[in-house]
């Protein structure tokens, strides 16, 4: 088994070159800006005669202001409320007549909206999407309706969710300063004192085609989908942004702790380490380290935390890692876990620590770097069978400020990453000063609560 395993990471590795696209293709993706600023990137792909529509505004909660937290996602939910051509509802009950799907997703960075249709149904997604660019309704009815339907989504997703809830207060404590430290839902207070007028500013001052771009990947002609876009976003005016600050998250002194209580049938451990982010593609090389490391780590069932924390040690019921190095602000590095019965949360957290230690001071096997490397390729190579996973990829480049093309790049410097550039990470950022810790402490849960879920178990 190890020796067939061993030759499928060979091959692809092997599949690398495979990823940059013979000379004849290189223009695809293709892209043109408009007069007004929005950009529109077409992928062609003929394997499915489908097309995805995305637009990208670069607003998201990293945007808002305090006391208006959670108006970039209430913004979301209201460009579904209509504009004087298309009533409330009207747009999606449009795509699904056109054989499509559509949804949308707010982030730090970003807020996004797709469709994906069969691809003669692009002329009328894009149409869709222009319309409500700029004409949204943002009716006082609407907006009082769906903003209690955001405090109740934030009530079930965090609130009522313990692990949700553990990483909101860790955030809060990991970032002083920076934008990141609150969630992209909001603060409920927040929420509670919001008006339709917060949503219209917010739709007034980010929600124009210069601060936004259009990715298209599907069945399609890139010039027909040019003129598409000139005939209906073309109009759109575009006007001057708000002035972004640099938004710096001061150096942290010390080791920081919090516990979170409440309800729940398992203890959890989260630590998150201070580390860098994308910013030059060609001059970093601490984060593809970073990702290599994480991979090693948690990836597979072979990984270490796998194999050492729950199967060897028996000392968690669960353990992993998290590190996502495109971003727009600061990033972080998670630890994550919960102890076995038996076991206490300063075990694991030991365990966890004992786990990048030995990184540190041994390294790594170049059997575990090959696996890494394997695994990353081999999502990157999975992810060209989805037209929406093509089109996310692009868009989430993007909206971290790295140019789309440079992709290719970025995975031929993940597969040059050298054990000892993991250990020197493993060395350089896991120190006391840029961690916090955050533990969930687990009180008995209700009577009710524990009906519940033993229902929709079920």
């Amino acid at each position: 088994m190890p020796m067939r395993c061993t030759r499928r990471i060979a091959g692809l590795i092997a599949l690398l070159p495979v990823l940059a696209a013979p000379p004849q293709v290189l223009a695809n993706p293709f892209e043109r800006q408009l007069d007004n600023g929005l950009r529109v990137i077409v992928k062609e792909d003929r394997r499915a005669p489908t097309a995805v529509h995305m637009v990208w505004y670069r607003a998201g909660s990293m945007d808002e202001t305090s006391g208006t937290t959670g108006v970039a996602h209430l913004l979301e939910h209201m460009m579904f409320k209509g504009t004087p051509s298309t009533g409330a509802g009207e747009f999606s009950r449009l795509v699904a007549a056109a054989g499509g799907r559509d949804n949308a997703f707010t982030s730090k960075d970003y807020t996004a909206y797709f469709q994906q249709v069969p691809k003669q149904k692009l002329e009328q997604m894009m149409q869709l999407e222009a319309d409500r660019m700029r004409h949204l309704t943002l009716d006082a009815g609407e907006f009082a309706q769906e903003i209690r339907v955001v405090m109740e989504e934030r009530r079930l997703r965090t609130e009522d969710q313990p692990q949700s809830l553990l990483f909101e207060q860790m955030s809060a404590v990991a970032l002083q300063a920076h934008p990141y430290r609150v969630p992209v839902i909001g603060w409920m207070n927040d929420l509670a004192s919001m008006t339709a007028h917060d949503a219209r500013d917010w739709y007034e001052r980010w929600y124009v085609p210069n601060n936004a771009y259009v990715v298209i990947v599907g069945d399609v002609d890139h010039d027909a989908v040019f003129k598409l876009a000139e005939r209906y976003y073309g109009p759109l005016v575009p006007r001057a942004l708000p002035l972004r600050k640099p938004q710096e998250e001061p150096a942290q002194s010390g080791i920081r702790r919090l516990t979170v209580r409440a309800p729940a049938d398992l203890p959890v451990v989260l630590m998150a380490y201070k580390v860098p982010v994308v910013r030059d593609v060609e001059a970093d090389v601490d984060l593809y380290a970073l990702e290599m490391l994480s991979a090693i780590l948690d990836g597979h069932d072979a990984a270490r935390f796998s194999r050492n924390l729950i199967r060897e040690q028996r000392l968690a019921t669960s353990a992993g890692t998290g590190y996502d190095s495109t971003a727009r602000g600061p990033g972080l590095f998670y630890l994550t876990g919960s102890p076995s019965a038996g076991k206490t949360r300063a075990e694991l957290e030991a365990g966890m620590r004992a786990e990048i230690e030995r990184v540190a001071s041994a390294g790594v096997t170049a059997e575990e770097l090959v696996r890494a490397k394997a695994q990353l390729l081999a999502g990157q190579i999975y992810k060209l069978d989805s037209m929406f996973a093509q089109a996310m990829e692009i868009g989430q480049l993007e909206s971290a400020g790295v140019p789309y093309r440079l992709n290719t790049r970025m995975l031929e410097k993940l597969q040059a990453v050298s054990a000892e550039q993991v250990r020197a990470v493993a060395r350089k950022y896991f120190r006391d000063e840029q961690l916090t810790v955050a533990e969930l402490d687990p009180q008995a849960l209700p009577p009710s609560a524990r009906a519940s879920s033993t229902v929709s178990r079920h």
